[in-house]
């Protein structure tokens, strides 16, 4: 994940397929993506190893490209021998980053394993590895739903990247502002790793708004009223989407984000027409 591979840090996250069919088209994306020389790809795991198979076999997919693959790691429902297997498997694999999240307690599960935070994940990472991988973690610039206020929502950011974290990736969002107010506060807290921005093109308003409210992503009122109104033009849909996040991605990137971090669900022309209209 070094930032000098692409001048705009640009890299992709992919979810794992569970059809043939998906994985073949998914293997079609990763070309389309990979021609723009991203810094790197990341692949989505299940919370409690529900996706776990899937991931790596995933990440073996996607890093045929040649390009640098990593794996989400989540430690709700994982045990420490359970991870500890995990990755010896990926270093033997020769993965050397890892995008390292608390993630999701499902309905049903018992326990939440023997690690609660993203943080204590961080640390153990290193304890067991040393610095062979490259650790991201996320960031909210709207503030983790379940954060019981912004300000503790900083001081649990500041610890993962304090436990050993080489850069982040925010929640998607879609008011520059949030972000910039964010990585200020960071800034202030002493963290100097890299923020990266992560962009959620638009092209489904009922699967966007779906999203939005499970994760806590704020859809400006302008936003959502004008994809209301659109109803089941999809066209007319996609077309505001990649304006929207156009300018967006643009500002960011003007205002001296280091980089661009797709949410691609799988799909590659939002993300390449949105990268076409602020690099051509």
């Amino acid at each position: 994940m070094s930032t000098q591979e692409h001048p705009l840090g640009i890299s992709f996250e992919f979810f794992p397929p569970n059809t043939e069919a998906g994985r073949d088209k998914l293997m079609g994306v990763r070309d389309a993506l990979a021609s723009r020389n991203p810094r790197f790809f990341s692949v989505t795991y299940g919370a409690g190893g529900s996706t776990q198979n899937r991931t790596l076999n995933t990440v073996r997919q996607v890093r045929e490209s040649g390009i640098s693959t990593a794996p989400h790691l989540s430690c709700i429902g994982s045990e420490k021998a359970q991870l500890r297997d995990l990755l010896a498997q990926y270093r033997e694999e020769g993965i050397d980053s890892l995008v390292a999240l608390r993630g999701d307690l499902p309905s049903g599960m018992g326990g939440i394993g023997e690690l609660r935070y993203a943080n204590e994940l961080v640390e153990f990472i290193r304890e067991e590895t040393g610095d062979h991988f490259e650790i991201a973690v996320a960031a909210y610039p709207e503030s983790h739903p379940q954060a019981p206020s912004f300000e503790k929502d900083l001081e649990n950011f500041a610890r993962k990247m304090n436990a050993g974290a080489n850069l982040a990736i925010t929640q998607y969002f879609f008011t520059a502002d949030a972000y910039f107010h964010f990585v200020e506060r960071a800034r202030a807290l002493g963290v100097e790793a890299p923020i990266i921005p992560g962009v959620m093109p638009i092209t489904n308003y009922t699967k966007l708004a779906r999203f939005s409210d499970a994760c806590g992503a704020e859809i400006p009122r302008w936003i959502r009223k004008q994809l209301e109104a659109y109803g089941d033009d999809s066209e007319s849909i996609a077309a505001f989407g990649e304006e929207v996040i156009s300018r967006l991605c643009q500002r960011l990137l003007d205002g001296g984000a280091p980089g661009l971090h797709f949410y691609t669900l799988n799909q590659a022309a939002p993300s390449l027409k949105v990268l076409d209209n602020i690099t051509g």
